[in-house]
């Protein structure tokens, strides 16, 4: 799907691309997979030339500089009223400083004007908690965040990495306080990782959020690179994570084999899958060509859906189980009450992303 076929993010009028351009890649830090600020910018000139708008970051991204190459970049080109850019709150940049971090009231307004300032913006058009304060009442995170969108500073606010009885929490207290409530929840999500269809991703769909998937590659397993027999010798991330199991393997073949078919990349096919659940993923790119690879235009069929969904088939936490196959048992011979056939769980998300 072409960049500049925008979509709206959850129940929201924030338009955005079909994919969003993360940047935690964005700039050299010891211990950090990143990239130079030439090569940030390269990238991020090929994504906006493309009509890519949505750009993802976070605080602690190489420590700061990912929001620094941003603000930079933004900054000379006076072109940040057409982006849409979102950061993230929560880890403590300030070792020492118990209140460095979290998402309690005053540390969501100090990282955020720190934020603020590397990015040399006066808002953000998409605020995320980045991973779940269990120190801080969810209410609390909520109301400051409402208080920061009524006094201009950010736009929308979505979760990353939340458990989904805070996150439907959070969306009730919303709902009923008339506060500002999510629109999005950033995820991990692939075909190599889909337990978030056993909770995450029925609540974001009745909830009216977007799923957002972050490692839509897997650590890069899906993009081509890792083959049965094959040294990866090109990848920064191999130096982090191990490589894919026999299992991941089985999933990796069919996505190379689809992807031979279309004489197209496996990153895009597994991208594709991806898209065709409803979501907006979020591409990662260490190099130029990672992003081009990530943006070939793939069309594919329903069976070959259907082959990729098969063969990475989760296994979903309980009570998941009983609303799929096993309900085909216990509900009169196999058809509910209101008509539907029982007996597959089904394997695509319908989110509430509107084209």
């Amino acid at each position: 799907m072409p960049l500049d076929h925008y979509v709206t993010l959850g129940r929201s009028g924030l338009r955005v691309s079909p994919f969003a351009l993360g940047a935690m890649t964005f700039g050299e830090d010891p211990g950090a997979a990143g990239c130079s600020v030439e090569e940030a910018e390269k990238i991020l000139g090929v994504y906006l030339d493309r009509g890519g708008n949505f750009i993802d970051t976070a605080n602690f991204y190489t420590n700061g500089h990912s929001e620094k190459i941003l603000g930079d970049f933004f900054g000379s080109r006076k072109t940040r009223d057409r982006v849409v850019l979102a950061s993230k709150f929560f880890f403590n940049m300030h070792p020492g400083d118990p209140n460095g971090g979290g998402a309690g009231r005053g540390a969501i307004r100090k990282q955020l004007d720190e934020t603020l300032r590397r990015l040399g913006t006066d808002y953000l058009d998409l605020y995320w908690m980045h991973n779940w304060d269990r120190n801080t009442p969810v209410e609390e995170t909520m109301r400051v965040l409402d208080d920061l969108v009524g006094s201009g500073k950010i736009r929308y606010v979505g979760f990353s990495n939340v458990p989904a009885w805070v996150t439907a929490q959070a969306q009730t207290m919303a709902v009923l306080n008339r506060w500002t409530p999510l629109i999005a929840l950033q995820v991990e999500y692939s075909l190599l990782e889909r337990t978030v269809e056993g909770e995450i991703g029925p609540m974001a769909r009745d909830m009216g959020m977007a799923l957002v998937p972050w490692s839509p590659l897997k650590n890069g397993f899906l993009s081509g690179k890792y083959r049965r027999n094959a040294v990866v010798s090109d990848s920064e991330r191999a130096k982090f994570v191990s490589g894919p199991s026999e299992e991941d393997f089985r999933v990796i073949d069919v996505v190379v084999e689809i992807a031979a078919q279309h004489g197209a990349t496996a990153a895009a096919v597994s991208l594709a899958w991806l898209k065709a659940q409803g979501t907006v993923p979020i591409i990662g790119a260490r190099k130029l060509e990672h992003l081009e690879s990530n943006l070939e235009e793939v069309t594919l069929t329903v069976s070959e859906i259907g082959a990729l969904s098969e063969v990475s088939k989760p296994v979903l936490n309980y009570p998941a189980p009983l609303h799929g196959e096993l309900r085909a048992m216990l509900q009169f011979a196999g058809t509910t009450v209101d008509g539907e056939t029982s007996g597959i769980y089904p394997p695509l998300l319908q989110s509430s992303v509107r084209y």
